[in-house]
């Protein structure tokens, strides 16, 4: 716990640091394997009065350069809004904004809210970027191979998981009969297992979409992020979700 607390206390001071020297901090969270990278600003709403910044699914060094451009044209008062596109940050290619919903701020931007005043009371946009056919990820012809590689915070709150709400998962009869999901699995192959018993009986297999078991269970969401080979469990409703690596 001390060490968990040192390095928090390392990060809350490196936030500081770098607004008071250069007015913003860009937090970076890298890819798991599974989940993509991410990296969101710090300090542009408290200073500029301008909403926070955060991109998913581009390179580390990239994402830095763009949070610190867009940065540079708000001090040059320049304010930036939704189903714009704007040129500049990404070269050759535009780049749009979408207003990130409150139920995606946990997951995302958790050290924006510590800076401003242990709240989530601050907006933030996303800065999407599109496929090299300028398709965005909400068109009709974007490419499928970038469309897990950039979530969008717009939406999707009541359905977290970065695959198709379609995909097919294994469950059992005593789930679908009402039974409590205790143990979630993300196999190695990518699979998605939702069981009532450690050692569910195979007999009673079922295979449903993964938007029918989230719909019956929202809390769900609270472990889409398991990376592959990952479990969670929990002894009741009321317990919070207890995450195992792969080991």
């Amino acid at each position: 716990m001390d060490d968990h607390y040192n390095h928090d206390e390392q990060i809350t001071a490196n936030i500081l640091k770098d607004i008071d020297e250069h007015g913003v901090h860009i937090a970076f969270v890298d890819t798991d394997g599974y989940s993509p990278c991410f990296g969101y600003s710090i300090g542009l709403y408290k200073g500029y009065n301008h909403p926070e910044l955060i991109i998913i699914g581009l390179p580390q060094e990239l994402i830095g350069a763009i949070i610190n451009g867009v940065k540079s044209e708000i001090e040059n008062g320049t304010k930036y809004i939704e189903e714009v596109k704007y040129d500049g940050f990404l070269q050759g290619y535009p780049m749009q904004f979408v207003e990130v919903q409150l139920g995606h701020y946990q997951d995302y931007v958790g050290y924006a809210g510590w800076y401003n005043d242990n709240s989530f009371n601050f907006p933030v946009l996303q800065m999407v970027w599109p496929d090299k056919e300028n398709c965005f990820p909400w068109d009709d012809d974007f490419n499928p191979n970038f469309k897990f590689q950039q979530s969008l915070l717009d939406r999707n709150v009541n359905f977290k998981f970065l695959e198709e709400r379609n995909l097919g998962v294994y469950t059992t009869s005593e789930v679908l009969e009402g039974a409590l999901i205790r143990f979630v699995y993300h196999n190695e192959d990518g699979d998605w297992q939702f069981h009532s018993e450690q050692e569910p009986n195979l007999e009673h297999a079922k295979v449903v979409c993964l938007e029918d078991l989230v719909n019956r269970d929202p809390s769900l969401n609270e472990i889409y992020y398991l990376n592959y080979g990952e479990s969670a469990e929990r002894s009741d409703v009321n317990s919070g979700w207890k995450v195992f690596n792969a080991d």
